[in-house]
């Protein structure tokens, strides 16, 4: 009998990944890499296609540090995000303990969670757009809404407040989000094994003592996962700051550090080197910010744990050396 061949599909494999591998080398890996090395350059403007590098290398991060814009770029980044996170991921939290109760039966539980999800559907331009004119100046829903009720009598200029344009930034991003999150934190709870809420039920826990003893401590993993998310995405707050107030509003009230980016490398004077630079800065930022939230959320006990097993094993091989 005459053998059969092998046929190897390995190859297949390769053929196709391979459009995935030659957009991520040229779509995604060259632009990163091309950022860093004119972060040390001395490039700038359209049209100029020679550059060299600066003699102090790190001129232009030096430059974009001491930068006020950027201080208040970066400062105003991170109130409008924590102004938005933590109402977000409460009511996320309520939402799915609500909707995972397993001693309730909630009727249109499907038509809820789409109602809720849509707002992440809407691109954030749109949204910007959208919330511009509902507080638009003098005429506009909610000015018009203040002085029917008497609480107005004259129009309000709201984006002319820089506590209120921030305010403004962080319901936007609060209301887009939470209905992501929402849809997250719901599929945690239901991967958790229902013989904990059994075993729950009969020791005689109430609804809240199971939600913050067992549900909370099980969805660790998923709270870590969205902290760093959100903390990425919110650190990159563009579409909305910037289509919502003209020119960042007073005094660059919503001025976010995508935002001051965006400027530095396409307004007045085209600095792409400061613009690569202080996207390095971020970057740098970003990753020990989500460093920090990875050994905050920890299990103690765990690290704990895995600390003396692998004590134990160095003492079973060093007696067994001896």
């Amino acid at each position: 009998m005459e053998k059969r061949k092998k046929v190897s599909y390995a190859k297949y494999g390769y053929i196709f990944s391979l459009p995935f591998v030659v957009a991520f080398l040229l779509f995604t890996l060259y632009p990163v890499v091309y950022t860093v090395v004119i972060g040390f350059t001395d490039l700038k403007g359209f049209g100029k296609t020679t550059w060299n590098i600066q003699p102090d290398l790190f001129i232009n991060f030096k430059q974009i540090l001491s930068n006020a814009s950027f201080k208040t770029a970066l400062s105003n980044t991170v109130i409008m995000w924590i102004a938005n996170f933590i109402p977000q991921i409460l009511l996320a939290l309520l939402l799915a303990a609500w909707f995972t109760n397993r001693s309730r039966k909630i009727k249109g539980q499907g038509f809820f969670k789409v109602v809720f999800y849509m707002p992440n559907i809407i691109t954030a331009a749109t949204v910007a757009v959208l919330f511009g004119a509902l507080f638009g100046y003098p005429m506009g829903p909610m000015n018009s809404l203040l002085q029917s009720i008497g609480l107005a009598k004259e129009p309000v200029f709201f984006f002319q407040s820089k506590a209120i344009a921030k305010g403004v930034v962080a319901f936007i991003q609060f209301w887009q989000w939470y209905g992501y999150t929402m849809i997250i934190l719901i599929s945690g709870i239901l991967g958790i094994s229902p013989e904990i809420y059994e075993a729950a039920d009969i020791d005689g826990a109430t609804n809240i003592q199971k939600f913050f003893f067992v549900t909370i401590p099980n969805l660790r993993t998923v709270l870590i996962y969205m902290l760093v998310t959100s903390l990425i995405g919110g650190l990159q707050m563009f579409d909305i700051p910037l289509n919502l107030v003209a020119n960042s509003g007073p005094d660059n009230g919503t001025l976010t550090t995508s935002v001051f980016i965006y400027n530095q490398a396409f307004k007045g004077s085209y600095m792409y080197n400061r613009a690569a630079a202080a996207s390095m800065i971020m970057f740098i930022i970003i990753s020990i910010l989500s460093a920090f939230v990875f050994v905050l959320m920890q299990d103690k006990s765990e690290v704990k744990e895995k600390k003396e097993i692998k004590k134990a094993q160095k003492a079973m091989k060093k007696g067994g050396r001896a």
